[in-house]
């Protein structure tokens, strides 16, 4: 296995320039631009060779210039046990964080439609971070609904809030970056009240069930005997 150019001898000072192409990439990149190595190369005094060491293509630099999110939960400290609030504290933060980068964001957006499966699995935005803090914030659901139900609920609340349904709803649908989080965290809500609804639902529907199959039974049994009776009253003797 090859050891990463920046890993192998004068590791701070390597550390030092891989940090600078990175952050001015970054700093391209929050400007709208799409940064090739040559002109993160240059907009950081670097040669363009020493970049090329560090970052083979652009990709390579866009991946690594796209915004460190190494939190592992979304909730505030003293976190709500309502799984409402828990959820629109968790769905707050994480708008607040995709609208903050969203240069960045739709960056990665763009590299994530790649048609080489083989070019998508390392990105940022397919690790799935969002999906594990909305299933914490979901937690105290769990016994409620159905491990089956809980993954549909989640994956439908992903697929209403994040990156993709901000650039539709701003680039197509036409609102402000402040209605279309609002939009989302609505979104969110609303689908967890259905599934709450979906449940409860269907959980009287089995409590309903229940005592008439069991009175069925005993009408059946009821009936079964009477039947019984009145042949041994016409039996000739």
């Amino acid at each position: 296995m090859s050891i990463p150019y920046e890993l192998s001898g004068r590791t701070r000072q390597k550390q030092r320039t891989r940090g600078a192409l990175v952050e001015a990439a970054r700093e391209m990149v929050t400007q709208g631009q799409t940064p090739t190595v040559d002109e993160a190369a240059t907009k950081a005094s670097i040669s363009r060779t020493t970049a090329y060491r560090y970052f083979p293509n652009q990709r390579a630099l866009l991946v690594a210039a796209h915004p460190e999110i190494g939190a592992l939960s979304l909730l505030p400290e003293k976190p709500p046990i309502d799984a409402s609030a828990r959820l629109d504290a968790v769905i707050t933060a994480f708008l607040h964080l995709i609208v903050d980068t969203e240069p960045q964001q739709r960056t990665m957006l763009r590299l994530s439609l790649d048609p080489d499966p083989s070019h998508r699995g390392d990105l940022p935005l397919r690790k799935g971070r969002a999906i594990g803090w909305i299933g914490e914030a979901l937690s105290p659901l769990r016994g409620q609904l159905t491990e089956r139900d809980l993954r549909r609920l989640i994956l439908a609340i992903r697929s209403a809030a994040g990156i993709e349904a901000l650039v539709w709803l701003t680039d197509i649908a036409g609102l402000s970056r402040k209605e279309a989080v609002q939009l989302m965290r609505w979104s969110a809500s609303a689908l967890l009240r259905s599934a709450l609804a979906e449940s409860s639902t269907a959980g009287r529907q089995i409590k309903r069930r229940r005592p008439v199959e069991g009175s069925t039974r005993r009408r059946g049994s009821s009936g079964t005997a009477k039947l019984a009776l009145n042949l041994r009253r016409r039996a000739p003797d």
